[in-house]
């Protein structure tokens, strides 16, 4: 399936999460390519070079900030927006996300399909702009 709207990439570490990804935005009309853990995550941001980013925090095999270190400071994904989707949902991880590290959002789980949707749109919105 081609699409006009663009390419995400959803590093997360449950299945049934990349699943719901993929069913909310494909019928938005967005191209949705699941990484499990954050290893494969990084191998497919470089892969796919996607406009967004969906990055879980808690994974077992690399931590969420790890990634997104990574992704920042490899020439080839630094640009890539970042959103930040998990159920670390405390005060102290919203504010290092959004204000430290820079993240383009943070969306604590459960989240509705509004609210992802409108979090992708806008960044792709301002990133358009910028570019």
């Amino acid at each position: 399936m081609e699409s006009g709207l663009g390419t995400i990439v959803c590093i997360e570490d449950e299945p049934e999460m990349i699943d719901l990804f993929k069913l909310i935005l494909s019928r938005r009309g967005y191209q949705v390519f699941g990484a499990s853990g954050g290893r494969a995550g990084l191998e497919a941001a470089q892969t796919h070079k996607p406009d967004v980013i969906l990055l879980d925090l808690m994974m077992p095999d690399m931590d969420g900030w790890e990634v997104y270190q990574n992704l920042k400071s490899n020439p080839e994904t630094q640009n890539i927006p970042v959103i930040v989707v998990t159920a670390k949902a405390q005060n102290i991880d919203k504010v290092l996300g959004l204000h430290i590290a820079k993240v383009e959002d943070y969306i604590s789980k459960p989240f509705s399909p509004n609210e992802l949707i409108q979090s992708i749109e806008a960044v792709i919105a301002k990133h358009v702009k910028e570019a």
